[in-house]
């Protein structure tokens, strides 16, 4: 009994076949596996920048703060020193 070359090549294109669906099967598996992991990193990424997002907006808030605080300062002292040169200069006219 002998078996022809068609029917040779025919069993090895199906041995050829399984261990293809065989290797897509398992690297199917481990991109599952994989894909699990990253979203797990991502969520604790997001958690993360959540939790840095709400530090940064009290460190603007408190920025905010101080910077209007110096500016009434600052006005404050502009204004006084203004009143300061006008009495002199009007005392000076009076003169």
């Amino acid at each position: 009994m002998m078996i022809s070359i068609n029917d040779l090549l025919l069993l090895l294109l199906y041995v050829a076949l399984l261990i293809l669906v065989i290797i897509f099967i398992i690297l199917g598996i481990k991109l599952i596996k994989t894909l699990k992991k990253v979203n797990i990193v991502i969520d604790d990424v997001t958690d993360k920048m959540n939790r840095v997002d709400g530090v940064f907006d009290i460190i603007d808030k408190t920025t905010s703060y101080a910077t209007t605080i110096s500016d009434k300062i600052i006005s404050s002292i502009t204004h006084f020193i203004n009143v300061l040169f006008k009495k002199k200069k009007g005392t000076d006219e009076n003169e």
